[in-house]
């Protein structure tokens, strides 16, 4: 980094002071401090004694480029060279792939890359959808060089799983691509979530087993009831995202968890608005900072105004699915976290697909509703932010406006408030929808200048290049590890040890399985017989030679996109167990049943007597849960969620209402229950 020093002593006391107090952006009153410049296929241009990128390679310092200026001066000027169709490119957001990535293909390998996936494929595909990482990727721009250069697309979403490694020359390829284009303009990269321990891995949602460091499931964090360590998991997330070039997470879920059936709980931080909140602040702060900057990662969160209350659980994603009520009239309540997001500054909010019905409120999806954008979320709640559309609401899910035409669509949706829609690679149709005149490009500009204020914020005009090296050594790293285990272990929460089997004495013969049904396999029983065994336990291979029974139950609803439409049930024999082995098995021996809770499981098919001892895990490791058993460690972790206690419970509860407030009776295992030894 340069720094200009100035003869006089009192100027250089006063340029460490900048330094220190005002940040890298020059204004009034202010010495300039020559940042970071990467490059690839632009010239440098030197003025002052100082260096600035040639991005529109005119051979002279135009305002854009001028990193001394203020933002908005910059965007002005950048926004004036663009043409209609770069800003209408820069309004898209695209999936993006590397060659070799096959995880989005139902029918084997296809030899390039695209830029983005056929909607009809995504809904034909979405259930069969795999994440396993991938060896190495081939590096190319195959079907990316016309999204850049033809498309003029600078946002994308990257679904891959790989290494860190070739993440970062990816990026690095892709930057140097846009950089390469007229006008020099950078690209971000989104993601989904990589650092969880999460059952639905399925597209849109999470992307599974990473290199990244391995954090409990959403509600896990949640059920942590630890805002500090919350704190710490989203500051290490960011570390290992920026350096592999990921600048931009689609997440985290504001939403609230009060319909139990809904099947994206598992993404939720629980089902008090208060505790969300709580959460919600901490992970905006943790990954952005107290505001955008160069070491940043530019959340957007969603789904606004909350797509918990849906009817009978289903999901807008589908057709049946596409109607959210409040009955309990909560509506209000739903609301707060999203309230805690703004505060923290999230840089990016995500409407929903479904449409409110028996409200004040259009009956029309989300994202094309006037009085939810405009109304509630800009004027309302003051948000300034990017307006960001889930995957597909104008050719997929266009829920209340299926009378429109592409083109009306597109136009109400914007004029409603949306900047960026996802879910398509061709920005055609559009670009239609302004040279005929149902969009004026003033309003584009406005949409345009939100989404370059969020690159500018964050450096990429300087320097959105990595260093693929680096990045190997940082993922995943050991010391972000050690506290990942600590979240995984304080996510455990104790629910019942009225035997008082828990902790484990030493030596005690233990027969631990685990019981998970994915569909695949022809037994879903696996007797664990941990090796090195550091637990002091001695574990056994059949129940017969044990003093205690530790089974961990994972019930498995399946995705969340081969939902049918048909009612969604709770009961552990609904959702691949084989009650009648769990019954035999826990009735034989004092029993340790663990529970995954990916769901608020209904769990009166298992007998009473068999449910002494109960533990609930929200994505954790077996040497987690062994840890806890065994008393390595003090188990401290709360119910972020309320367990309905039969399906007569589930199906008179008023979906938008958090358990906690339900009549009593409605739950088994309650909100903020807990024990420790």
């Amino acid at each position: 980094m340069k720094i200009i020093q100035p003869a006089s002593a009192v100027f250089k006391v006063a340029l460490l002071f900048c330094t220190l107090t005002c940040g890298f952006q020059g204004s009034f009153g202010q010495l300039p401090v020559q940042p970071i410049l990467g490059h690839r296929n632009v010239e440098i241009l030197k003025k002052d004694n100082l260096e600035f990128k040639d991005l529109n390679k005119n051979k002279r310092l135009d305002k854009y480029e001028d990193w001394r200026l203020p933002v908005e001066i910059r965007i002005k000027d950048l926004i004036s060279q663009m043409s209609l169709e770069e800003k209408i490119g820069f309004m898209v957001i695209s999936t993006t792939r590397m060659a070799g990535d096959f995880s989005f293909q139902a029918n084997g390998p296809k030899p390039e890359i695209t830029s983005g996936f056929n909607e009809e494929d995504l809904v034909q595909t979405m259930n069969m959808f795999t994440h396993k990482p991938l060896p190495n990727p081939t590096l190319t721009a195959a079907g990316t060089t016309k999204a850049v250069l033809t498309y003029h697309l600078r946002h994308f979403i990257l679904r891959a799983n790989t290494d860190a490694k070739t993440m970062a020359e990816w990026s690095n390829n892709l930057q140097a691509l846009s950089e390469s284009s007229r006008l020099g303009i950078p690209s971000i990269v989104a993601s989904n979530p990589r650092n969880h321990v999460t059952m639905d891995n399925s597209i849109g949602l999470s992307v599974g087993a990473t290199v990244f460091s391995k954090w409990p499931g959403e509600l896990g964090l949640a059920a942590m009831n630890d805002l500090k360590l919350t704190r710490e998991f989203a500051e290490i997330a960011a570390q290992e995202w920026s350096a592999v070039g990921l600048r931009k997470g689609y997440m985290y879920m504001a939403d609230l968890a009060t319909e139990p059936r809904w099947m994206r709980i598992e993404g939720t931080f629980g089902e008090n608005a208060d505790l969300v909140s709580g959460m919600i602040r901490e992970i905006v702060l943790g990954f952005q900072g107290n505001k955008l900057g160069t070491h940043s990662v530019a959340l957007t969160t969603k789904h606004f105004p909350g797509g918990g209350p849906q009817v009978e659980g289903q999901d807008p994603h589908f057709e049946w699915g596409q109607d959210q009520h409040y009955p309990g009239g909560m509506f209000d309540y739903h609301l707060k976290p999203f309230k805690a997001a703004i505060d923290a500054g999230t840089s990016a909010i995500m409407p929903y697909y479904a449409k409110p019905i028996k409200t004040k409120f259009e009956e029309v999806g989300f994202s094309y509703n006037e009085g939810i954008i405009k109304d509630l979320l800009r004027k309302k709640l003051g948000f300034k932010g990017i307006i960001n559309s889930d995957t597909g609401p104008i050719d997929m899910m266009p829920w209340g406006v299926q009378n429109l035409s592409i083109l009306q669509r597109y136009q109400k949706a914007i004029m409603s408030g949306v900047d960026i829609f996802s879910g398509s690679a061709n920005p055609a149709l559009l670009i239609e929808t302004v040279k005929t005149g149902l969009v004026s490009e003033k309003r584009i500009d406005e949409s345009v200048e939100k989404l370059l204020k969020e690159k500018f914020e964050l450096g990429l005009f300087e320097n959105p290049y990595v260093d693929p090296e680096a990045a190997l050594k940082l993922v995943g790293n050991p010391e972000f590890q050690k506290m990942g285990d600590l979240a995984l272990r304080k996510s455990i929460v104790l629910l019942r040890n009225e035997s008082k089997t828990l902790p484990l004495s030493k030596k005690v013969k233990v027969y631990f399985e685990t019981y998970y049904d994915n569909g695949k396999t022809k037994n879903p029983i696996s007797v664990v017989k941990p090796e090195p065994n550091k637990w002091n336990l001695d574990f056994v291979s059949t129940p017969e030679e044990a003093d205690v029974v530790l089974v961990w139950l994972i019930p498995n609803a399946g995705s969340l996109f081969g939902s049918t439409g048909t009612p969604i049930l709770l009961n552990l024999s609904k959702n691949k167990v084989d009650v009648a082995h769990i019954n035999q098995l826990t009735s034989s021996k004092p029993t340790i049943l663990a529970i995954n809770f990916s769901s608020p499981w209904v769990i009166d098919e298992i007998d009473k007597g068999n449910l002494k001892t109960v533990l609930a895990t929200f994505g954790t490791t077996k040497d987690a849960l062994l840890d806890v058993v065994s008393g390595n460690f003090n188990p401290s972790g709360k119910m972020p969620i309320t367990t309905p206690v039969s399906n007569q419970a589930v199906l008179d509860n008023q979906s938008d209402v958090p358990g906690f407030m339900k009549p009593k009776g409605y739950g088994l295992f309650k909100f903020g229950e807990g024990l420790s030894y």
